[in-house]
């Protein structure tokens, strides 16, 4: 009894931080999945939001400051020994100059950078923004939750019980289009193969995995990386991106391999998505969804309100993705795009560095 007395006692104390350095930041996260991928949230950073308050910067502005000021934050968070190879991060961001009209805005982490949009992540942003009171009056029995990214503003739909947020999470895209279909590309070890690209808030390189002499399903995920990542800097190098309103977006994020099968099919699609430096995604990529569904609409091989099934190659885990209505970007003929999927809390965490620790913003290792 005494035993569990003490127990409680401590339990009601809030726990003691390590010894660390008092220039450093304290770094308080919530740890979230979509179907296999990590989010690791950062509700906030005082940096971010006094760069906001004091110069006024678009959420596409802060994206470049941050990079340039505070990156050792994201190299703390998502490299080792914090995180790891496949870590990805979200920073949550305050101020109306970066928010605008929306309920929050939201800067995308990866091991290399930064992203323009991250499906999975919005999700579980859409969850996060619920159960964390950033949604001024929520709506039983789902909420719509508006969530600036980088490259615009989308809206996820939150089951939503008056207590606290549940699943399937669905979003809205920013409009998604076909940027070109067919074009040959020249792939240093493999040759010539055929690719599409397309754009779901970030550019992709799509084609089938047979191209490389690869399977998406069986083969083992480190030929799936090479083979993905030597089309990335092809594709790089032999097509130019240009994106309708900034030239901030217009880069291509990584390549998707898939099994092939575009046309509507009641059946799942698989396929797996290696993006920044060699990245890989545990779920089928809400942002791939999004473009790949709207090459597919671009081709004719589906129809608004027709929903399909993608399947990660790595975890087996689910999105499900249809158009639901047609739109205009710039000169492109685009589709919004719906994406569902199921993200999941795992946890709370609390960083902090000392300052005589040589690692203490992570290193990256390949």
């Amino acid at each position: 009894m005494a035993a569990e007395a003490a127990g409680a006692a401590d339990a009601g104390r809030a726990p003691r931080l390590p010894p660390r350095s008092l220039q450093a930041p304290l770094l308080l996260t919530v740890e979230m999945h979509t179907g296999g991928e990590p989010l690791r949230i950062i509700p906030r950073l005082e940096a971010a939001e006094a760069a906001v308050a004091s110069s006024g910067l678009s959420l596409l502005a802060l994206r470049r400051h941050v990079a340039a000021a505070q990156d050792h934050v994201r190299q703390a968070l998502v490299h080792e020994p914090r995180g790891h190879r496949g870590m990805y991060g979200a920073l949550v961001v305050r101020g109306a100059a970066a928010v605008g009209n929306a309920d929050l805005a939201a800067l995308f982490l990866h091991g290399a950078g930064y992203s323009a949009m991250c499906g999975h992540a919005v999700l579980a942003l859409g969850r996060f923004a619920l159960d964390y009171g950033l949604v001024a009056a929520p709506r039983r029995p789902e909420t719509a939750v508006r969530l600036r990214c980088p490259c615009g503003v989308v809206t996820a739909f939150v089951p939503w019980d008056g207590q606290r947020s549940g699943n399937p999470v669905r979003f809205h895209s920013v409009p998604a289009f076909a940027a070109a279909t067919d074009v040959p590309i020249d792939v240093p070890g493999h040759g010539k193969v055929v690719v599409d690209i397309g754009y779901g808030g970030t550019f992709y390189a799509f084609l089938s995995a047979e191209q490389l002499g690869l399977d998406v399903c069986s083969s083992k995920t480190r030929d799936l990386v090479s083979g993905a990542s030597a089309v990335t800097e092809a594709v790089k190098k032999q097509f130019p991106l240009h994106h309708p309103e900034s030239e901030d977006l217009a880069f291509l994020y990584g390549t998707i391999l898939t099994d092939g099968k575009d046309a509507f099919s009641e059946e799942p699609t698989t396929n797996i998505c290696v993006f920044a430096d060699e990245q890989v995604d545990r779920c089928p990529t809400g942002s791939g969804v999004t473009a790949r569904i709207a090459l597919q609409y671009h081709k004719g091989l589906i129809q608004l309100n027709q929903s399909r099934t993608f399947r990660s190659s790595t975890t087996g885990s689910l999105f499900t993705g249809k158009a639901v209505k047609e739109a205009k970007f710039g000169d492109y003929n685009a589709v919004v795009v719906e994406v569902s999927g199921e993200a999941f809390y795992t946890g709370t965490a609390t960083f902090t560095m000392e300052e005589e620790d040589p690692l203490k913003y992570g290193f990256f290792f390949k």
